[in-house]
This record gives C-alpha cells, structure tokens and sequence, in this order.
C-alpha cells in the first residue's frame, strides 16, 4: 500500500478543508477523501465527513471507493502500454484488431431513426478511442434519442455481458458523429478494454492486475472487493437531483447500479467505470506517471 505520509510543509489548506466540510454540511456529500501533491510529495492527505451516514463510520483513507470513471485513467494506460510495446499504433483503426467495428455508419444530424444513416468518412482510431471522439456515446447524455433508446434496448450497458457481447452489440449500430469531427463521453473506454483482451490474449482484469496493479502495489484495486474488505466498501448516496449538484439532499443507493455490485464477480470487466479502489492506491497510479520513481509507463514519441 502506498504511503500517504506528508513530507513537504509550508502550505496553508485551512480554507481548502473548510470548503470540504461544507460540503458535508450541507448535505451535498456523505464523505470526501484527498491527496495533494507537489511533484511526487505529498503536502497535504486528510478526509472528512462519513463512509457510512447511517452508521456513523468516520470517513478513512484506507476506504474503499467505487471510483467509476477514475477506472478510465488505467484503462489508458494499459493501452499506452501496449503502445510503447510496438503492439498498436495511436493511429492504427480500430477494426485492424476488431473487425466488426470496421465499415461504420453514421446517423446523419438531427436524425430520429437509426436508419437515417450515411457512411462513415474515416475509420475509428485508437487515438479518437482515448480521447471520445470517435463517435461512439453512453446513450445517456442523449435521453430520448434514438441511440439511446437502442443502447438501453440491445443491452449494452448489461453488466452480465462481457466486453466483447458489448462490442458485437456496438457493432450494429450506428456512430452519433463522423469519426474525430466531434467529442461526446462515451463507451470509447470500454471498447479499448475489449481492445486490450484482443492484443494481449489475457481477460482484461488479469492484464491490468498483471501489468499495473500489481507492479504499482495497488492491493486494493479491483472488479471485486472480497468478502474481508467488504467492510471497507463506503456506503453509495445519490445527490437529490442529478442536474443540480449543488441542491441538498442524499438518498442510500448501496444497489447501483444493480444489487450485489462490486461484491459479486460479474462477466462485464468495464474499463470505463468497473473498478473500486482506495486513495492510496491512487496516489500510487498518479505517482507511477510523474518522473522520479517507479512507473510503469515511459514517455515515447508517437508512432
């Protein structure tokens, strides 16, 4: 486990853990958890607020968290590790490792059906993969359109799916924008987990584990938590409104997004938003890309 011991002094956070705390307050948030880091030392680690409303269970920094995009920040790198590797170029398209990505279709503007389509210009890159332009959405962002009524209706948010039903699903249908024309947050992350599996012929748990949690010592990394840290879990509260963050109120939600999840293994290993972790293991990923220690990526040039 990574080490949260601060070693640099002469900075002043007073006002920055006022503000936390007033979030607590105010009942915007159950708990808050932070690392501050100059360089690779640590300046200031501290939490406030609960893991557990209910239970009054003070809010540690060795709590697990459900870290839902966060998860992204791996998948990435685990893609970057197989760049450096001469596995996959940045510009390579997607379909050279996926084929049923490939000969995309593209639903034209102000489209209300998925058969309003014309074809793509380009193929999907790994580069617009990283950065969520390939033109691939969640669907959510988009409510009551027609990609989003396909997204929910095909299953391809089904965490009992794996990543590659997820992909053949992707497949058969259409892109919302022309490829790198445009930016929406996406299931691009998901699709370079799938990617992942493909170039190293490894489950993209066991990769990841293999080539980044467990060199980086990241002990508390994972789909799963196991029934002995189950305690450690953080209870999971939904804001009152999901468009205004700032209105009070929470709401337990420990069943999103569906009962038993992060206790139980499940097929859908989502490089998007699967993981849980801790703040020290964190600051270890985050540690691992500054220079002057351990990594487990290095800086190369494009290819």
């Amino acid at each position: 486990m990574e080490d949260l011991k601060v070693t640099a002094n002469g900075y002043d956070f007073e006002p920055a853990r006022a503000a936390m705390q007033r979030y607590i307050d105010n009942n915007l948030l159950s708990g808050i958890s932070w690392a501050v880091m100059v360089g690779r030392d640590l300046v200031d680690v501290n939490c406030v607020g609960c893991a557990d409303k209910e239970a009054q269970t003070s809010l540690r920094t060795d709590h697990i968290f459900r870290v839902f995009s966060n998860t992204k920040l791996i998948t990435s790198c685990a893609v970057l590790l197989l760049f450096e590797e001469g596995k996959l170029r940045l510009d390579d398209a997607i379909e050279k490792f996926i084929p049923q990505l490939g000969n995309r279709k593209v639903l034209r503007p102000g489209a209300s059906s998925l058969d309003d389509t014309e074809p793509a210009k380009s193929s999907i890159t790994i580069r617009q993969l990283l950065s969520h332009s390939s033109g691939l959405s969640y669907g959510f962002f988009d409510p009551g359109t027609a990609i989003y009524k396909a997204l929910n209706e095909r299953g391809v948010h089904n965490p009992m799916t794996t990543l590659a039903d997820m992909v053949d699903v992707l497949a058969g249908l259409p892109l919302i924008y022309q490829p790198g024309t445009s930016w929406e947050y996406s299931l691009a992350t998901d699709v370079l987990g799938r990617l992942i599996e493909v170039i190293s012929g490894q489950s993209f748990d066991k990769f990841i584990q293999a080539r980044i949690l467990g060199p980086l010592g990241m002990v508390d990394t994972g789909f799963v938590v196991p029934a002995k840290d189950q305690g450690r879990l953080v209870a999971y509260y939904a804001g009152a409104d999901l468009m205004e963050p700032m209105k009070p109120g929470l709401t337990r939600t420990d069943n999103s997004p569906f009962p038993g999840a992060y206790l139980r293994p499940i097929a859908r290993l989502s490089g998007g938003g699967g993981l849980v972790s801790t703040l020290p293991d964190m600051v270890a990923l985050i540690r691992s890309l500054l220079p002057g220690g351990p990594t487990c990526s290095s800086p190369r040039r494009s290819r």
